[in-house]
């Protein structure tokens, strides 16, 4: 998407359409528009990092034109440009360095004293030589080989970099947490994504109306990631990485006449927390839902709420899934989780490397019971045969744990 959306604004400079008159605000309007809009749904969806990077392109796309009203060679407007390049970049990487903890947090004035103390020195940046106060020092500053002007200075160009390498790093999947994420953050490759329009758009800045196209783009590809990003929390489970049981309810309204449910719960889940902590506890759900990930046969896996889980086998009836819940019982079943004592480094690099030469404190067997059944003549509304499931699954339970039935 990201990609998609940057090839649609070269493609808008480059052919430089012409509007019609009615409508030729529009391509000054229009950036206005979309990065106001951005900045207020990611406020209100609680995303602090998106909402830091849209407020300061806002703020310098404002900036920039108030600048360039005086002229666009003016020192003001140059001045403007180069503050600009360099304190976006700037407080991305200062939001990048911070867990993302929402908008409404604890002592998050600091973002809007921060904000006003960029704005003012931006004013006096600019305003050097037309007041005593502001003196013309800075005239001479800005005309460092760094900060030389144009395109991007050089100084703006590393900082863009560092900013941009950083957010790619938190995209990343990281090494040793396959439980966790196996995919990018979608607001992760916004923020990357976003950093590559507002850089093209300084690189093209004297291009008749690129410098709007591209903000408008990274206010774009901001808007679209802060919404995936909030669907993702709402249909993922963050813990195990697994659709959430919202996502299941939302995909059972579409099944057609041939399905089976399959309920899985972890034996003795109680016992793991009361004996070795909630953090073990974690582990397992963990554990589970990578192999439930895994499941072969076309079955999706879904967290339905504490340590059951629920596999649903789309246009599979209940004789051909129940081989694939088998192999994953076993499966569950042979796997023995390693458990560190608290002396494990918090590095993970480092925890990787010595896991070939420490042996575990302890190891620990996780077996689950699986209670299966499909659509019939009788069970004709998925939450029947999710009842039936259930039931399954406590004749399991009842039966001696560590089995699959129907």
């Amino acid at each position: 998407m990201p990609a998609a959306i940057l090839l649609a604004a070269a493609l808008a400079v480059a052919a430089n359409p012409s509007l019609p008159y009615s409508l030729s605000g529009l391509s000054q309007v229009g950036p206005y528009v979309v990065l106001v809009l951005a900045v207020t749904i990611s406020a209100w969806f609680n995303r602090s990092r998106a909402l830091v990077m849209l407020a300061s392109l806002l703020a310098a796309y404002v900036g920039y034109n108030l600048a360039s009203e005086l002229g666009s060679q003016s020192f003001a407007a140059r001045a403007v440009f180069i503050t600009l390049t360099v304190l976006v970049p700037f407080n991305v990487l200062l939001a990048l360095a911070f867990p993302e903890r929402g908008v409404r947090q604890h002592r998050n004035y600091r973002w809007l004293l921060l904000g006003l103390a960029e704005i003012l020195t931006v004013i006096w940046i600019a305003s050097a030589g037309r007041t005593s106060l502001s003196g013309t020092a800075w005239r001479d500053v800005l005309d460092h080989w760094l900060l030389r002007y144009p395109p991007t200075p050089l100084a703006a160009r590393l900082l863009i970099a560092v900013a941009f390498a950083a957010a790619l790093a938190r995209a990343w999947p990281r090494r040793g947490s396959k439980e966790l994420r196996k995919e990018p953050r979608p607001l992760d490759i916004g923020v990357a994504a976003a950093l590559v329009a507002f850089f093209i758009g300084c690189e093209w800045v004297r291009l008749p109306g690129a410098f709007g196209a591209f903000m408008s783009a990274a206010g774009v590809i901001l808007l679209a990631a802060v919404l995936q990003e909030s669907h993702r929390l709402a249909f993922r489970d963050e813990l195990t990485n697994l659709p959430s049981r919202r996502a299941l309810e939302e995909r059972l309204s579409g099944l057609g006449p041939t399905y089976t449910i399959a309920m899985v719960d972890v034996d003795h889940f109680k016992q793991f927390n009361d004996t070795h902590g909630h953090h073990i506890g974690d582990q397992v759900l963990k554990l589970v839902a990578t192999r439930l990930a895994e499941i072969e046969g076309g079955g999706v896996s879904y967290r339905y709420g504490g340590e059951e889980f629920c596999v649903l086998f789309a246009e599979r009836t209940l004789d051909q899934a129940l081989p694939y819940l088998e192999e994953l019982r076993k499966d569950i079943e042979y796997y023995e989780m390693a458990v560190r004592g608290g002396d494990r480094p918090r590095d993970g690099k480092t925890g990787t490397r010595l896991r070939d030469t420490r042996f575990p404190d302890k190891t620990l067997s996780v077996t689950v019971s699986i209670g299966a059944a499909e659509r019939d003549d009788t069970l004709i509304r998925p939450a029947l045969v999710i009842r039936a499931a259930d039931e399954a699954l406590y004749r399991a339970k009842r039966a001696g744990r560590n089995r699959v039935m129907r």
